[in-house]
C-alpha cells in the first residue's frame, strides 16, 4: 500500500524580515504583533499607535477588526488599563469584541508601554 501524505498547506507572511514578519498566515488565521515606535509618548499616544498599525495590518491582509479572534496585551503598568480599556473599547465595532488577555509586563524596551499581539480570521 502506496500512502500519499496530505500536501503541505503553506503559510504566507507579510513583510518577512530576518528576525519576524509582520504577520504570518496559516489556514485563513492571521497573527501578528503591534509595538509602538513612538516611545517615549504616552500610554494614549501608544495605544492608538498601535490600534491604527493594526488596522493598517488587518487592510493588508484584507481583514479587518471585526474579524479578530483574540488579542493579548502587554502593560507594563495597571494604571494604564482604564485608558487602554476606553481606546479599546472605542476602537472595535460594537459586538466584535475578541477574546482576550491583558497581563503586566515588563517590556525589552523601557520607553514601550505597551505591546499587543493579534490573531485575525482572514480570507
Amino acid at each position: 500500500m502506496n500512502i500519499k501524505p496530505p500536501p503541505q498547506e503553506s503559510i504566507q507572511r507579510l513583510r518577512p524580515a530576518p528576525r519576524w514578519s509582520d504577520a504570518t498566515v496559516f489556514k485563513g488565521i492571521a497573527h501578528f504583533v503591534e509595538v509602538a515606535t513612538d516611545t517615549g509618548q504616552d500610554i494614549t499616544h501608544q495605544t492608538a499607535q498601535i490600534l491604527a498599525q493594526a488596522d493598517a495590518t488587518l487592510a493588508a491582509l484584507g481583514s479587518d477588526k471585526s474579524r479578530l479572534l483574540s488579542a493579548t496585551i502587554y502593560i507594563t503598568e495597571r494604571s494604564h488599563a482604564a485608558t487602554l480599556n476606553t481606546l479599546w473599547e472605542a476602537w472595535l465595532p460594537a459586538g466584535c469584541a475578541p477574546s482576550r488577555a491583558c497581563i503586566k509586563a515588563e517590556l525589552l524596551d523601557p520607553a514601550m508601554l505597551i505591546e499587543i499581539v493579534f490573531v485575525a480570521a482572514v480570507d
